[in-house]
């Protein structure tokens, strides 16, 4: 039986808004998530056009995009959900600059390396594992997802990468919303395990761009994306990381024709950097909160 890993934030001591939440898109993998009185930061990335990060084995890739907002102007964050160490997901600028008391949920491999950089309060999950985080009335249930960056025995050569189950409760323990952040993965069979555990998925961020190097397939391309879609079953989903670095060799385009090509356009919304999506919550479900 897995010991309950449980943290408590400091409360606002206003109102829990569960009925309406929204994503802002700042650039790559990089989303701030407003919800159920929560603020998170997802695989921070603030690189400017034409300054490049460091990957694996001397590999160096070119950012394409500016972010949509600086670090500096970030709101206060609650905490922050990393994917896997690589720079293009957790920059030198983010190192240098984000709160090192900040709570970051990673995999063991990154918190690991983020300890050795100063940062006091990882918090480490290994695949399927959950921390519950407590603010106020409101719960957050992290679960750590399955993921795989690379094919075959290349995936041993790069950093574990986790996907992200995120489920707000209220204080019944009530899931209201429920949000799967697919991380740096390609599509392979254990993801398929994840529909049987969570059947209901409000919402999907698909990490996507087709990143090849060497030629091999390291994040999913627009045919993965669409099987993707298909294998979760959100009721939502926007693609994110598709077009900012030099690596990416799928663009978003070549998506949006596989979408339609397999009639999913209803199941997917669209954002460009800076764009803001808008999410509500039935009344009945974010009523039941007495």
């Amino acid at each position: 039986m897995n010991e309950v890993r449980k943290l408590v934030l400091p409360t606002n001591d206003g109102f829990t808004d569960f009925a309406s939440g929204e994503i802002f898109f700042v650039g790559t993998a990089t989303v701030l998530l407003r919800y159920a009185g929560f603020i998170i930061l997802t695989d921070p990335n603030f690189l400017h056009q034409g300054e490049h990060v460091h990957l694996h084995y001397g590999i160096r890739s070119a950012r394409r995009t500016n972010p949509a907002m600086e670090i500096e102007d970030l709101p206060p964050i609650d905490l922050v959900v990393l994917s896997h160490m690589h720079e293009d997901h957790f920059d030198r600028v983010v190192e240098q600059k984000l709160d090192k008391n900040l709570p970051i949920v990673t995999t063991p491999h990154a918190a690991d390396h983020l300890q050795k950089k100063g940062f006091k309060a990882t918090q480490a999950l290994e695949t399927w594992e959950t921390l519950t985080v407590v603010k106020g009335d409101s719960l957050l249930r992290i679960s750590s997802m399955p993921g795989r960056h690379g094919p075959g025995v290349i995936n041993a050569l790069l950093p574990p990468v986790m996907g992200s189950m995120l489920e707000f409760q209220n204080h019944a323990q009530q899931t209201i919303f429920r949000l799967y952040i697919t991380g740096d993965t390609l599509v392979y069979e254990q993801l398929k395990e994840i529909p049987k555990r969570y059947p209901d998925i409000d919402l999907a961020l698909l990490h996507l761009g087709g990143t090849k190097v060497f030629g091999i397939l390291l994040t999913m391309d627009a045919r993965q994306g669409v099987q993707a879609v298909q294998i979760i079953a959100p009721h939502t989903a926007i693609p994110i990381h598709y077009n900012d670095y030099t690596v990416f060799k799928s663009p978003l385009e070549d998506f949006m024709k596989a979408i339609a090509a397999a009639g999913l356009e209803h199941k997917i919304r669209y954002l460009s950097h800076g764009q803001t999506y808008k999410f509500s919550v039935s009344a009945d479900v974010a009523h039941s909160l007495e």
